[in-house]
């Protein structure tokens, strides 16, 4: 079976982009990784050359901000933008990547609020210097605040809720939700949402998502101290992967579920290994952040009003339908 929870309370924006596949892939930043975008072909937008700056919270080997990156070249392919990207997990040292993108007098930000006081000091920088800023990914509860111009990503939060439903339905009894960077609130409230969802017992493990053998180790250990752990709850696609082995070590009987997908994960759903994912489609978020400061630039245009988020998930994939999104995957674009 198939459900899908949505709040009603939310009215969203729905804003529509061509995935168009651009750009390569790469893995994420280190500690400042950048990079220029892919130069305007014929045909395409005759708008003024703009440069957007992007800055995210990626850790590096994170293939989920592969994704994100090629939307985001795709819609600067599309749109007449020099794209410049850089990451890093530290949030002092990404509010300083953006903090360097104000000083290059870039033409729009968007940016990911996993940490959002630490961004609170320079989108207030940007907006002062006439820098619209937009978010994506992470910080859904506090880009308003924030004061960014639109936001583009999923309620995690409901997902988690959604989440559990389904965990509900497939009669699961004891989930444990690994998280993989503490504090980071996109993360925090999927568990959140995942325990208010779930019926049965929900607890939180605390993983180093930068140390795969660390988080193999750990979640084994786990497993085998705990036997009546029927379900593994993972918030991202590598993870998930290191779960399923860390069941097998453990002798465990839990199943494994995920949110995010990568073309590793997609194959193991098609496999039966992992039963299902939520897809946020990350390449969505990017494409839409950048094309939405062209629209802002261009046309005064914003999604949502400035008042509402653009949601981009949650979707399920799971065995019965993962074939309709595994072509995309290979191509790296789901």
């Amino acid at each position: 079976m198939r459900r899908h929870h949505r709040s009603a309370a939310l009215t969203t924006a729905v804003l529509v982009g061509a995935l168009l596949a651009a750009g390569c892939s790469s893995g994420a930043g280190g500690k400042k990784s950048e990079s220029g975008g892919t130069d305007a072909a014929a045909g395409k937008a005759t708008t003024p050359r703009m440069t957007v700056a992007m800055v995210t919270h990626a850790a590096p080997g994170d293939t989920f901000w592969d994704l994100i990156r090629k939307g985001a070249q795709a819609a600067a392919a599309k749109d007449n933008i020099k794209l410049v990207y850089s990451s890093d997990p530290v949030a002092g040292n990404q509010a300083n990547l953006v903090q360097n993108a104000i000083d290059q007098k870039v033409d729009g930000i968007a940016l990911t609020a996993a940490k959002p006081d630490a961004m609170k000091a320079v989108v207030a920088k940007a907006k002062a210097a006439g820098i619209p800023v937009v978010g994506f990914n992470s910080g859904l509860d506090n880009w308003k605040e924030l004061g960014m111009l639109e936001y583009f990503g999923q309620d995690e939060n409901i997902a988690g809720q959604a989440f559990g439903e389904r965990l509900n339905q497939q009669g699961a009894r004891h989930a444990v939700c690994v998280i993989q960077e503490q504090g980071q609130v996109a993360l925090e409230a999927r568990c959140a949402g995942l325990k208010k969802g779930f019926k049965g017992t929900t607890e939180n493990l605390y993983v180093n998502g930068t140390d795969m053998p660390s988080v193999k180790s750990t979640l084994t250990a786990k497993l085998q101290k705990d036997s009546s752990i029927d379900q593994v709850v993972t918030l991202g696609a590598p993870i998930a992967m290191t779960a399923v082995q860390s069941v097998k070590d453990a002798g465990s009987k839990a199943e494994v579920a995920t949110f995010d997908l990568n073309k590793d994960l997609v194959a193991a759903i098609q496999g039966g290994a992992i039963q299902f994912a939520v897809d946020q489609q990350p390449y969505l978020q990017g494409y839409l952040a950048v094309d939405g400061l062209w629209l802002y630039r261009t046309n005064g245009n914003f999604s949502g009003g400035s008042t509402a988020p653009v949601l981009t998930g949650p979707a399920f994939v799971t065995k019965d339908n993962v074939d309709s999104v595994a072509d995309f995957a290979k191509k790296g674009t789901r």
